[in-house]
């Protein structure tokens, strides 16, 4: 196992939205026996708003402070020796506190979906207040892949068999 696991045993997934991090985080989790947390649903629990609203409401900069948090608690949880799979929002990665919480604090693992995959599974999604617009959505995934290839493992996640993605996640040498 990598030592860094011993240590805090936290699997962060980072990408970019639609890309499959909480579908295979869940997966992921249930094959290792380890909890599963998606970051966004646990901020919205905690907040009793949707992010749609967050961000209506208070805006991106008072979501990232939320996010940023949320990952610390989490991260609390990992040092105590609670096994995480932890589903990262989009745009939780770029923020330089939360890659430094994260990069410190166990394995990251960027799912690298395309484009294409993206836009048919943001069809109809209204709960997602960056993905209204597809000029948008591209623009954003161009802007962001840099920093998803900073996490440290990279799988290629553009496939709609979540049994597949699991295996190549379980297949790389941490374990």
């Amino acid at each position: 196992m990598d030592l860094t696991l011993k240590r805090t045993p936290g699997l962060f997934l980072v990408g970019f939205m639609a890309s499959g991090k909480s579908t295979v985080g869940r997966a992921l989790a249930s094959a290792l026996g380890w909890k599963f947390s998606d970051l966004d649903s646990d901020i919205e629990a905690e907040q009793q708003r949707t992010i749609s609203q967050i961000f209506a409401l208070q805006g991106e900069a008072a979501f990232r402070a939320l996010e940023t948090e949320a990952i610390r608690r989490k991260v609390r949880q990992i040092q105590s020796g609670h096994p995480y799979v932890v589903a990262l929002g989009g745009g939780a990665f770029l923020q330089p506190a939360n890659w430094e919480l994260v990069k410190n604090n166990g394995i990251t693992i960027w799912l690298d979906c395309s484009l294409e995959r993206i836009n048919r599974r943001l069809v109809g999604d209204t709960a997602r207040p960056l993905a209204v617009d597809p000029e948008r959505v591209a623009q954003l995934l161009a802007q962001r892949r840099p920093a998803y290839a900073r996490a440290d493992h990279r799988v290629e996640a553009d496939s709609d068999d979540v049994e597949q993605i699991t295996r190549r996640i379980l297949d790389l040498p941490l374990f």
